[in-house]
């Protein structure tokens, strides 16, 4: 049965100043949550605390419940596996992957059995008797993975598990450990500061920002429906014009957009890829272009609206330019109004 996890009030410090401050995060059983953000805002910290490798300030870590805190970390029905897969090298791979079962007791018949299988689940079918030197880094990672799932953990942690890959065998791996955590049905809390990662990855994410969590939800959420403007900029929204709502419009240096949100300050967000270019007699905003990227599948250009900066991206065949004269259209429904 899969393990929920609850972080209520989750504190840890390494000095004076909290790492992880106040974090409240619900894990729902056999889900794969992404903790995100950039290096140095508390998501290995956390990954840390709940495998129980580090004792936080104040707050909780509940499986299904109860308290993990009182529970050293091989007591905790936890595995973890690291950026780096730290093998052991003088050990043969199917006697690392065995390891954690024979500090459990298991008899060498069944840990080799259990190893093998392991091995097939990521694999890597006949390497048992190999040694990791001649492995390369996506294998030992792999091996890792088996090191971690032979033990049938309730929780599963994973911290930056792809970072020291290449791109290619970066999303290769990404995807097997999608694939294995859907068949075993772990719970499982996966850090990483790679957007594109959690958003492909995770059923939900958690945006962490200097040591506080920022939004959770869907990963479409941040996309469109992004809680802040510091999300909307980690997530690369460029457009962020700052206004005021009343009677159901915003309106800013743009002009005005009919918007769902309370009136007050507020900073209307919308993603590049949401502009669109329209012709003259189309409401919009009379911009011209100040400077253009071709990346292939498109055009990235930006473009001076009366003094505003905006960022948009245009089909290759609209045959942007700098120089040129434009339309903005900014469409309501891909508008998303903050508190300023």
């Amino acid at each position: 049965m899969a393990t929920r996890i609850e972080l209520e009030q989750l504190t840890v410090d390494y000095g004076a100043e909290p790492v992880v401050d106040g974090l409240d995060l619900v894990v729902e059983p056999g889900t794969l949550v992404a903790l995100l953000g950039p290096s140095g805002c508390g998501k290995s910290t956390t990954l840390r605390a709940v495998a129980g490798l580090l004792r936080p300030r104040s707050g909780d870590v509940r499986f299904d419940g109860t308290s993990v805190l009182p529970l050293p970390p091989e007591r905790r029905p936890v595995a973890m596996v690291f950026q780096a897969p730290l093998l052991f090298p003088h050990m043969s791979i199917g006697d690392n992957v065995a390891f954690g079962l024979r500090m459990r007791g298991v008899g060498r018949a069944e840990r080799r059995r259990r190893a093998a299988e392991a091995l097939e689940q990521v694999r890597l079918p006949g390497v048992a008797e190999r040694r990791p030197g001649e492995l390369s880094g996506g294998q030992e990672q792999r091996v890792s993975l088996a090191r971690a799932l032979v033990l049938q953990p309730h929780v599963l942690l994973l911290d930056e598990p792809f970072s020291a890959l290449d791109a290619s065998l970066r999303t290769e791996v990404r995807d097997l450990v999608g694939e294995l955590q859907r068949s075993a049905g772990v719970t499982t809390l996966f850090v990483t500061h790679d957007q594109e990662e959690a958003t492909v990855l995770a059923d939900r994410v958690a945006l962490m920002l200097d040591g506080r969590l920022q939004q959770v939800g869907a990963p479409r959420d941040f996309y469109e429906r992004p809680a802040s403007v510091e999300v909307a900029r980690f997530f690369g929204t460029a457009n962020a014009f700052p206004g005021a709502v009343r009677g159901g419009f915003w309106r800013g240096a743009l002009g005005e957009v009919r918007v769902d949100a309370p009136d007050g300050p507020g900073t209307l967000l919308l993603r590049q890829e949401a502009v669109r270019l329209v012709g003259p007699d189309h409401p919009g905003a009379d911009a011209v272009v100040t400077r253009t990227t071709y990346t292939g599948t498109g055009v990235r250009a930006w473009a001076d609206a009366g003094g505003t900066e905006v960022a948009l991206v245009a089909d290759p065949s609209a045959r942007v330019a700098a120089g040129d004269r434009v339309r903005l259209h900014l469409p309501p429904d891909r508008c998303t109004v903050v508190r300023s």
